[in-house]
C-alpha cells in the first residue's frame, strides 16, 4: 500500500474515541475493515478498500430501501462517502474505469437525498473529481455521468460556501485536465453554455432557485457566485465561447450592484490579458464595441472601487485593440486618454494608482506613425496630434492644483510616456522620440526636484532615473547641468547632485561620454580634494571625494554594450583604470564591475542565442548594438585580455580575502575570451610560481615551525582554480599529479591542504583528466594521516566524485571509504557533516546501480565470507551496519546517524524486511548506558515514525514505548523534550489507545497523559486564538535540508510544549493605513499662486510640528522666562506611561533572546532555548522589581489599572517625598519582617529568602 493512502487513512484512525459523531463514524467504519482483511489475510491497499466501500455502500443502500438512507452525521452511508472521497484518488485508473458503472448507480441517485446535508454532499462531489480525472474520452459519456456533471456544476452556485467552493473546484480541476490526446475537456462546451445561460438569466433580473438551505438567492449574489466560478475556469473554456461572454459580462454593471460590476470588469481584464498571450482567443470582432461599451458607461466618480476597475479593463483594452488592430486603436487615443485623467482627481488612493497602470498601457499604443507625426509638429505651438496633446496635458497638470494630491502617479505617468517613446526611426545613432518631445517637461521635473518645499523627491528621481535608463547621461546632462563645481556655485547655479546615483543604470550613452566629461571632472575635483585637505577642511573634503566615488560608481551603466568601445578604451583610459584597481579601494568595485559588465555583455549580444541575451536588462535588449558589431567588441577586447589578466592577477594577490571573490569572477570572465595559448602561458606561469612559494614554505616551516599560513602559496593556488574550466585536457593531467603529492594534501599549511583537494574534487568533475580510481583510492588512503580537519569537506567532496567514476566491476574499493565517511557525519562542522553524508548517498546511490562487489579483494574480509555478491542497497546497509560493532560509543553512534540517512533515502528501495532488522536492532542500543549512543537513536526512532510504513512499526510498540519512557525524565542533552516530541509523533499517527496501552508501569502512563494534556490544551489555546483574533499568524515549516527537517525540526517544537502562548499581535499593526489627503502648505513669508507651481506648494502630511511646539504647554516664569515644571505635575504621569509603553515595545525583542523564557535559531531553523541560569533569573527578578516600582507612575491619569499589583515586602516603608528610607513606629525597615508574611504562598515566586536576601 503507497505511503500516500497510509498517511490519509492515518489521520482517520486514531478518531474512534472521538465525542463527534461525524468524526467517529468513519474511524470506526475504517478499524473494521482493515480487522476483515487481517481476517481474510488480504493485503491492505488503495484497490482492496476501493472494493471493501463500495460493497458496504451497497449493503448500506439496500439495508435502508424501505425507510430511505440515513444521512445523519453518525450514520453509515455519509463514513461510506467520506472513505471513498479519502482513498479513491490513490486508486489506479484503471481499476476507477472498470468499476464506473458501479460507481454511478450506487451514487448518482444519492443527489437529491444529500442535498440538504453538507459535508456528505462535499464527499461525494469529491468523489466524482477523482472518479472524472481517471476517465478516458471514452468513458465520459457514460450514461449518468454527464448528468452527475451538471449537477456538481449547479452546485457551483450554491449558497453554502464550502459546498460551492468543494463544486466549483472540481469542476476546474475536471476542466484543467482533458483526457489526452485532447486540448479542450469534451465537457467545456456544456460549462460554456451553462454559463451563458446563467449570465443571461441574471442580465434580464431572473432570480436563480436552489433546494439547499436558503430557498432562494438573491441575483446579484447568485451573479456574484457565478462570477467567482467563472474566473479560475475562463481559460479552459472553449475560445469560440468566450466573445459571447464578454458581451454578456458587459451587461452586469447595468443591474447596478457595485460589487458585481467591479467583478465584470475584473473578469474582462482577465480575458484581454488572455486574449495577448493566446493567439486562438479570437475577440477582433468585439473589441470595438467592447470599447464603445465600456467608455459610454463610466462609474460615479465617487465609487473608489469601481472606479479602480473600470479603469483596469479601459488599458486593457486597447492594449488588446492595439494588439489586433493598431490603426483604429490610435484614433481612440485622445478619447480614452481624457476619460483616464480625470480619475486622477479622485481622493483615493487606490483608485488614482490603478488609474496611473492604466495609462501606461494606453502609452504602449503609440504607433511609430504616430510617434513620426508628433515628431514632424514639435516646433508648433498648438498641439495638434494625439501624443502632443497628451504632453501638453501632462505638463500642466504639475501646476494644477486639481491634481496636487496624484502628483506622484502623474510622475509615473511620464516614466512610461519617456519608455514608450524611445523610438529612434531607424539607425541606432538618431535620437529618441522622446528627447524631442519630452525634455521640457523633464526639464521642469528636475527643476521641481531642486526646491526645498517639494515632497515627492522619490517619484521624481524614480521618473529622472527613467529618463537616465531611455535618453542617456549624454543627452541628460546636456539640459541638465550638474552645476557641481566651484564656478558654478560662484555663479548661484543649484546643484544636480542627485542626478549622480542615477548614472549606474544600464543606458545607451557611449562610453566615450564618460572619458571626455567625468574622467576630467573627478580629476579636477580630485584636486580640489586635496586642496582641501592640506588646508584642513575635512568636511569639504569628504563632500569632493564622495562626488568622485559617485560619479565612478556610474562607469559600469556605460559599458553595456557600447558601440565605441574600440576608440574609448584607450591604452590612456586603460592605464587610468589600473592605477585605481591599485591605488583606489574605494573605487575598485566600480571599475571591476564595468570590466565585467564589459565582457559579459558583449559575450551575450555576439553570441546571437536568446537565452543569453534574455539575461540582459531590457534597456540593453531594447537598444541594443547588432551582433556583428559585438563580435568586434569581443576580438578588440581578446588583444587587451593578456595585460588585463596580468593587472587582475596583481590585484587579487594584493586585496584581502574578502574581496578576493569579486576580482575572481572578472578574471573568469576575462580568460573566457583570452586567447588560448594566452592562457597556457598563465597556467604555466602559475604552476612554476605555485611550486616555488611551495618550497619556500616548507623550507620556512621546517625553520620556523611557528609561521603562519604562506598567502603566496594559497593565492596562486586560487588562480589555478579560477582557471580549471579553460585548461587543456594535458595541462589538467598535469595539475592532477601535481596536486597528488604529500607536500600539497600532507602540508602544514591547512589554506593549502584545502585548495588541494577542492582543485582535485573540480578536475574529476569535469571529465579532462582520465582516472584510474583503484589507484587514486590507494594513494589518497595513505595521505589521511596527514589530513588537516579544515581539509575534510573538501576531502569528502573528492571522494563523492570519485565514487561517481567506479566500475561495476570494482565496487570492493567502497567498503575501504565506509569508516571515513561515517565517521564524517560526527565532525563538528556543519559544512563537513554535510559533505559526509553526501558521500554516504553517493556510495548507496552507486551500490543501489547494480554491480558486483567482489569480497576476497575487501581488505580484511575473512576466508569464509569471500566470494561475489551482488550490489544493491541492501548489500551496502549490511556494509554500514557493520560499524554497530565498533569499538568506541562515538563510531557506534555514527554508525546510527548514518543508517537513519540511508533508511530516509532509500526508503522505497529497502525491503520490509530490512526495515524490520534495522529498526529491531537499533532498538536494542534504546537501553543503552552511553548517552552518545542514545541520542542517535533517539533520532533514528523519531525519523523512523515518520518515515517507515505504520504496519511495520506497530508489532514494535510494546518494546519502544517502555524503553522511551526510561529516558522522559532525563533532562540532560534535551532527552525529555526529544521523548516527548517522539511520543506526540506516535500519537498522532497510531492513535492515543495503542501507544498508552504499551505503557506497562503507573508512573510512565502518568507521563503519556501528561502529554496528550498538554497537546489538547495547546489546541483548545489555538482554537480560542483563532476565534478571537483571525490574524494570529501561523508557524511556518522549517525551510531547509528535507533530513535535518524530519530529524531535528517537528510540528511540537513548532509550538513548542513548554511555550504554548500564542504570540501577542501588536493593536497597531492592524489599523490601516488611511490617505490623509492633500494639504496647502502656509508659508508666512511669501504669498500663495494657486495657478501655477502647485506641486511644490502641496503637502500630505497632516500636521507640522513647529520648534518649541511642545514647551507652549508648559508653565512660565514671567521675569526670567524659564519653564516650571511642577514636582507632581498632572501630566508627568502620562509622558511617564508613554514612555513606559516604548520601553516595552523597544526591549521586547531583546528579551525574547536574552530572558529564561527566550530562544534562539540557529542557521537551519532549530530552536535552542537559553539556559535558566541564575544570572537571567536575577534579571528577570530585577525587571519584575521596577515594573512593580513604577507600575503606579506608568499608570495615565483617570484610567484604572488593568492589572492587580501585588504590594511588596516592605511598601509600608516606601518613602512618599523623600529619596531615602524612612523609620516607622521606630522600626527600621530592612531589620524586620515578619515570617507570615515571608512564608505566604503568593510571595514564593519572587524568590525571597526569609532573611529577605534573594
Amino acid at each position: 500500500m503507497t505511503d500516500n493512502v497510509e498517511s490519509v487513512l492515518s489521520k482517520i484512525r486514531p478518531h474512534t474515541s472521538s465525542s463527534l459523531a461525524h468524526q467517529k463514524a468513519p474511524a470506526t467504519l475504517l478499524r473494521a475493515i482493515e480487522a476483515t482483511f487481517r481476517e481474510q489475510n488480504t493485503e491492505p491497499s488503495s484497490t482492496a478498500y476501493f472494493a471493501a466501500l463500495l460493497t458496504t455502500l451497497d449493503g448500506a443502500l439496500q439495508s435502508s430501501r424501505a425507510s430511505g438512507p440515513a444521512m445523519g452525521e453518525g450514520d453509515v452511508i455519509p463514513a461510506v462517502l467520506y472513505l471513498l472521497a479519502a482513498v479513491v484518488p490513490f486508486v489506479p485508473h484503471p481499476v476507477i474505469r472498470s468499476n464506473l458503472s458501479t460507481v454511478i448507480s450506487l451514487t448518482s441517485p444519492l443527489f437529491p437525498t444529500l442535498t440538504p446535508h453538507a459535508p456528505p454532499l462535499r464527499s461525494q462531489i469529491t468523489l466524482y473529481g477523482a472518479v472524472l480525472l481517471a476517465l478516458d474520452r471514452s468513458h465520459l459519456d457514460a450514461q449518468g455521468l454527464r448528468q452527475a456533471f451538471m449537477t456538481i456544476l449547479q452546485l457551483s452556485l450554491d449558497p453554502r460556501p464550502k459546498v460551492r467552493k468543494r463544486a466549483s473546484e472540481v469542476v476546474k480541476e475536471v476542466l484543467v485536465a482533458p483526457p489526452p490526446p485532447l486540448v479542450k475537456h469534451p465537457y467545456a462546451e456544456k460549462v460554456a453554455e451553462w454559463v451563458k445561460a446563467a449570465l443571461a438569466e441574471i442580465s434580464s433580473g431572473g432570480l436563480p432557485k436552489f433546494k439547499g438551505k436558503k430557498a432562494d438567492t438573491e441575483g446579484s449574489e447568485a451573479a456574484i457566485h457565478l462570477l467567482a466560478f467563472l474566473r479560475p475556469v475562463l481559460p479552459t473554456l472553449p475560445t469560440e465561447s468566450l466573445a459571447p461572454i464578454t458581451s454578456s459580462l458587459l451587461l452586469l454593471p447595468r443591474l447596478g450592484n457595485p460589487y458585481l460590476s467591479q467583478s465584470a470588469y475584473s473578469i474582462l481584464s482577465d480575458l484581454l490579458t488572455m486574449s495577448l498571450d493566446d493567439p486562438t482567443v479570437d475577440l477582433q470582432s468585439h473589441i470595438s464595441e467592447l470599447l464603445r461599451v465600456i467608455l459610454s458607461t463610466p462609474p460615479v466618480k465617487t465609487d473608489a472601487a469601481l472606479n479602480a476597475a473600470w479603469a483596469s479593463v479601459l488599458g486593457n483594452t486597447m492594449l488588446a485593440y492595439h494588439h489586433v488592430n493598431p490603426e483604429e486603436c490610435v484614433s481612440q487615443l485622445s478619447k480614452v486618454w481624457k476619460a483616464l485623467w480625470t480619475l486622477l482627481e479622485s481622493p483615493d488612493a487606490a483608485t488614482r494608482k490603478t488609474t496611473a497602470e492604466a495609462l501606461s498601457m494606453v502609452g504602449r499604443c503609440f504607433t511609430p506613425q504616430t510617434i513620426k507625426a508628433a515628431v514632424k509638429e514639435k516646433d508648433t505651438t498648438e498641439p495638434k496630434t494625439p501624443i502632443r496633446k497628451i504632453i501638453a496635458q501632462t505638463s500642466a497638470s504639475l501646476d494644477a492644483l486639481a491634481y496636487a494630491r496624484a502628483i506622484p502617479e502623474v510622475l509615473s505617468v511620464i516614466s512610461s510616456l519617456i519608455e514608450s517613446l524611445r523610438f529612434r526611426n531607424g539607425s541606432r545613432k538618431n535620437s529618441t522620440a522622446a528627447e524631442q518631445l519630452l525634455l521640457p517637461l523633464i526639464t521642469k521635473i528636475a527643476d521641481l526636484r531642486v526646491k526645498k518645499t517639494f515632497e515627492y523627491k522619490e517619484a521624481a528621481d524614480n521618473t529622472l532615473g527613467t529618463a537616465m535608463k531611455i535618453l542617456g547621461p549624454e543627452v541628460v546632462l546636456r539640459a541638465l547641468p550638474l552645476n557641481l563645481e566651484t564656478v558654478d556655485r560662484q555663479a548661484g547655479r543649484e546643484p544636480r547632485a542627485f542626478l549622480l546615483p542615477l548614472l549606474a543604470q544600464p543606458h545607451p550613452s557611449p562610453l566615450g561620454h564618460f572619458v571626455s566629461y567625468f574622467v576630467p571632472l573627478t580629476e579636477r575635483m580630485f584636486d580640489l580634494h586635496t586642496t582641501a585637505e592640506a588646508e584642513g577642511r575635512q568636511s569639504e573634503a569628504k563632500v569632493w571625494s564622495v562626488l568622485v566615488e559617485q560619479i565612478w560608481m556610474g562607469l559600469p551603466g556605460y559599458c553595456w554594450g557600447t558601440a565605441d568601445l574600440k576608440q574609448a578604451l584607450t591604452p590612456q583610459f586603460s592605464q587610468l583604470l589600473s592605477q585605481l584597481l591599485y591605488n583606489q579601494p574605494d573605487l575598485r568595485p566600480a571599475v571591476l564591475r564595468a570590466l565585467k559588465i564589459m565582457v559579459d555583455s558583449n559575450v551575450a549580444l555576439g553570441s546571437g542565442e536568446p537565452e543569453k541575451i534574455a539575461k540582459l536588462p531590457e534597456t540593453v535588449r531594447a537598444d541594443a548594438i547588432s551582433e556583428e558589431e559585438a563580435q568586434a567588441n569581443i576580438s578588440f577586447l581578446r588583444t587587451q585580455a593578456e595585460s588585463w589578466l596580468a593587472v587582475l592577477f596583481n590585484v587579487f594577490g594584493s586585496v584581502g580575502r574578502d574581496n578576493q571573490g569579486m576580482v575572481g569572477d572578472v578574471i573568469s570572465a576575462w580568460i573566457a575570451i583570452a586567447d588560448p595559448k594566452e592562457v597556457t602561458q598563465a597556467y604555466h606561469k602559475l604552476v612554476a610560481l605555485f611550486k616555488q612559494n611551495l618550497s619556500k614554505a616548507q623550507n620556512a616551516s621546517a625553520n620556523n615551525k611557528g609561521q603562519a599560513s604562506d598567502s603566496m602559496t594559497v593565492m596562486t593556488q586560487d588562480l589555478l582554480l579560477l582557471m580549471l574550466p579553460h585548461l587543456s585536457s594535458a595541462d589538467a593531467s598535469a595539475l592532477f599529479d601535481l596536486y597528488m603529492t604529500t607536500d600539497v594534501l600532507e602540508s602544514k599549511d591547512n589554506g593549502v591542504q584545502k585548495r588541494g583537494y577542492k582543485t582535485l574534487a573540480r578536475l574529476v568533475e569535469s571529465g579532462k583528466v582520465p582516472i584510474d580510481a583503484a589507484a587514486v583510492f590507494k594513494k589518497l588512503e595513505g595521505l589521511v594521516d596527514g589530513l588537516a580537519a579544515a581539509a575534510k569537506k573538501d576531502r569528502f567532496h573528492l571522494l563523492t566524485a570519485l565514487v561517481q567514476l567506479i566500475p561495476s566491476e570494482s565496487l570492493h574499493l567502497i567498503p575501504s571509504i565506509i569508516p571515513e565517511a561515517v565517521l564524517g557525519t560526527k565532525e563538528p562542522s556543519e559544512k563537513a557533516r554535510n559533505a559526509a553524508f553526501d558521500l554516504i548517498v553517493a556510495m548507496g546511490k552507486k551500490m543501489a546501480a547494480g554491480g558486483v562487489v567482489k569480497r576476497n579483494m575487501v581488505e580484511g574480509m575473512d576466508e569464509d565470507g569471500a566470494g561475489e555478491a551482488t550490489a544493491n542497497i541492501e548489500e551496502y546497509m549490511t556494509m554500514i551496519a557493520g560499524g554497530l560493532a565498533g569499538a568506541t560509543p562515538h563510531m557506534i553512534s555514527a554508525t546510527v546517524t548514518a543508517i537513519s540517512r540511508l533508511v530516509f533515502e532509500f526508503k522505497d528501495s529497502i525491503s520490509t524486511q530490512m526495515q524490520t532488522e534495522i529498526f529491531g536492532t537499533l532498538l536494542v542500543f534504546l537501553g543503552s548506558a552511553n548517552r552518545e549512543i542514545v541520542k542517535s537513536v533517539l533520532g533514528f526512532v523519531k525519523l523512523a515514525i515518520h518515515t517507515m510504513p505504520a504496519d511495520l512499526l506497530r508489532p514494535h510498540l510494546k518494546d519502544l514505548v517502555p524503553a522511551l519512557l526510561k529516558w522522559s525524565h532525563d533532562h540532560k542533552n534535551h532527552f525529555k523534550a526529544k521523548v516527548r516530541h517522539i511520543f506526540e509523533r506516535m500519537i498522532r499517527r497510531f492513535g492515543w489507545e495503542d501507544v498508552y496501552g504499551c505503557a506497562q508501569e503507573e508512573e510512565a502512563r502518568k507521563v503519556l497523559v501528561n502529554i496528550k494534556k498538554r497537546k489538547d490544551r495547546a489546541k483548545r489555546k489555538r482554537a480560542n486564538a483563532v476565534e478571537d483574533d483571525d490574524d494570529v499568524p501561523k508557524a511556518k515549516p522549517v525551510a531547509g535540508d528535507a533530513f535535518e527537517d524530519v530529524l531535528y525540526g517537528s510540528e511540537s517544537e513548532l509550538e513548542d510544549s513548554d511555550d504554548e502562548d500564542l504570540p501577542a499581535q501588536n493593536s497597531s499593526s492592524k489599523r490601516k493605513g488611511k490617505d490623509t489627503g492633500a494639504r496647502l502648505r502656509v508659508d508666512d513669508d511669501e504669498p500663495m499662486d494657486l495657478l501655477s507651481g502647485a506641486a511644490s506648494r502641496v503637502t500630505s502630511k497632516s500636521h507640522r510640528k513647529k520648534p518649541g511646539q511642545d514647551a507652549a504647554h508648559f508653565k512660565m516664569d514671567e521675569e526670567t522666562g524659564k519653564m516650571v515644571i511642577d514636582e507632581e505635575s498632572d501630566g508627568e504621569g502620562g509622558a511617564e506611561a508613554e514612555a513606559a509603553g516604548e520601553d516595552v515595545a523597544g526591549n521586547a525583542y531583546l528579551e525574547s533572546l536574552t530572558s529564561v523564557d527566550g530562544f534562539k535559531r540557529g542557521p537551519n531553523g532549530r530552536i535552542k532555548f537559553n539556559k535558566d541560569t541564575k544570572k537571567r533569573r536575577r534579571e528577570a527578578e530585577a525587571d519584575e522589581d521596577v515594573e512593580m516600582g513604577d507600575g503606579e507612575a506608568a499608570q495615565k491619569p483617570g484610567k484604572k489599572s488593568k492589572k492587580k499589583v501585588e504590594p511588596k515586602f516592605g511598601q509600608e516603608f516606601k518613602a512618599k517625598k523623600a529619596g531615602g528610607d524612612v523609620k516607622k513606629n521606630g522600626m527600621d525597615p530592612y531589620a524586620y519582617m515578619p515570617l507570615s508574611q515571608a512564608a505566604k504562598k503568593q510571595n514564593r515566586g519572587a524568590r525571597i529568602g526569609i532573611a529577605g536576601k534573594r
